[in-house]
């Protein structure tokens, strides 16, 4: 039976109106006023603003290989409960990493009959294999990510500028976008060598060890390069705002380049970060409020096209907790079930509207994948993607919000607003009223 979603708060890419998504066969055919929903249909009282389903394009799944971290299961159960309906897996942190299309099929194979979201994911450029980019992106890959400094895992290596130009011409065959963590290994050297000594129970202490120099010169170089091989170009995690007159400038010139952030770097600042609290490591770190504001107006602005989590989970014994030591704890934030009620806790005090969390969240990160028409819009034609949201409820994190595998997150007690109270996947819930459904309806998006 074809189903009539109904919301006084549809947030389509045009407007916020109230009105009926009418639903059939897992695809949006209207949006139509509530009293002219057709005979046949069953009419969904949606109480909340009807959303469409956000789409994570940074997020660290780990399967095969290190689903003791994280795997399909729990991830997609995390994401279903925060809204999410479409994830983009990076190559890495999983063994094999995806850098090869023999890799890619084992994790393919892993993740099936696992996921109540539907994915995809990224292939890595790493360690010499430019041969393998043209196979891969043949074989479904979304696009591809490189680390120019190391990742600091075993299974995945940085590249400099000359791998980086026997890539590219592979690359650009493909006409897929090159997603880049854009911090170079040079200022990361000069500043550990001014470190000796220094007391890394300290979050400050990380945060010089990776100064925003770093962050700075592997964006110039990446604009370089951009400019020479006419490349889609994507920084992730964007968090020094002292790039951000070089990716305006990129813009002026019309080069290919996109830009996000994450929902850690709008929230905390690095000065109320309290000592040996190792939650918070993430690399780029966190840095000032000040920087956080700035970030804040680049998004207003548009030079910050998307928000994506970098969801990076761990077993508790690799944050250091109770040694609270920042220089061996594992670097990486799990937020993926309450990054929606992160973000939209910052802007509703900045002026920002639920159209603006729509495109921002799921519209740019769609296109971002290469899955405009399908995913990010609530929009006739595209898949029945929706999350029910509720951005007036107020409410403190628990362990039981988390729903990963490990219930670790600098989260954890921050008071935030909104709340998902419903997810749908192609017009079937996989997540309501605090309930997961028992079927995984998720599957691979392949072009």
């Amino acid at each position: 039976m074809p189903n009539a979603f109904v919301s006084q708060q549809i947030v389509t890419p045009d407007t916020i109106r109230p009105g009926a998504v009418l639903v059939d066969n897992g695809k949006i055919t209207a949006i139509v006023d509530p009293a002219e929903v057709p005979p046949g249909y069953r009419v969904l009282d949606c109480e909340g603003a009807l959303l469409p389903g956000l789409v994570d394009s940074h997020i660290h799944i780990n399967e095969p290989g290190r689903t003791e971290w994280e795997g399909f299961a729990t991830a997609t159960r995390a994401a279903a409960a925060g809204g999410y309906t479409t994830l983009i897996d990076m190559p890495l942190n999983c063994l094999p990493a995806t850098t090869t299309v023999a890799a890619l099929e084992a994790k393919r194979a892993a993740a099936n009959g696992q996921c109540l979201v539907d994915w995809a994911t990224w292939g890595g450029v790493s360690a010499h294999n430019a041969e393998h980019l043209e196979p891969l992106a043949r074989a479904g890959v979304r696009g591809f990510k490189c680390f120019l400094a190391e990742p600091g895992i075993d299974g995945f290596s940085r590249v400099d500028e000359a791998e980086l130009r026997i890539a590219l011409p592979h690359l650009v065959r493909t006409g897929l976008p090159l997603l880049v963590h854009a911090e170079l290994p040079d200022p990361l050297d000069r500043a550990a060598l001014s470190l000796e000594g220094a007391d890394w129970k300290r979050h400050e202490t990380w945060l010089r060890s990776r100064p925003d120099e770093a962050e700075v010169e592997a964006i110039r170089l990446m604009i370089r390069l951009c400019r020479e091989f006419r490349f889609p170009l994507h920084i992730v995690h964007l968090v020094t705002a002292q790039a951000l007159d070089d990716l305006r400038q990129a813009r002026e010139e019309r080069l290919p380049i996109s830009v996000e952030t994450c929902p850690h770097y709008l929230h905390f600042a690095a000065e109320d970060i309290p000592d040996g609290s190792t939650l918070h490591k993430c690399a780029p770190p966190i840095r000032s409020a000040e920087n956080r504001e700035q970030l804040w107006e680049a998004i207003r602005e548009g030079v910050i096209d998307l928000i994506a989590t970098d969801h990076s989970a761990c077993p508790p014994e690799m944050k250091r907790i109770e040694e609270g030591n920042f220089a061996p704890a594992w670097g990486g934030i799990a937020s993926v079930s309450v990054a929606l009620s992160v973000v939209w806790t910052g802007m509703r005090v900045r002026g920002f509207m639920l159209s603006d969390l729509a495109r921002l969240m799921s519209q740019q990160p769609a296109q971002l994948a290469g899955l405009s028409g399908r995913k990010g819009a609530i929009a006739a034609g595209h898949d029945a993607d929706f999350a029910v949201f509720n951005p007036d409820a107020e409410r403190t994190v628990t362990e039981n919000q988390l729903h990963t595998r490990h219930a670790l997150s600098p989260y954890l007690g921050e008071k935030l607003y909104g709340a998902v109270t419903a997810t749908y996947l192609r017009g079937i819930p996989v997540f309501e009223n605090a309930r997961f459904s028992e079927s995984a309806l998720g599957h691979e998006l392949t072009p």
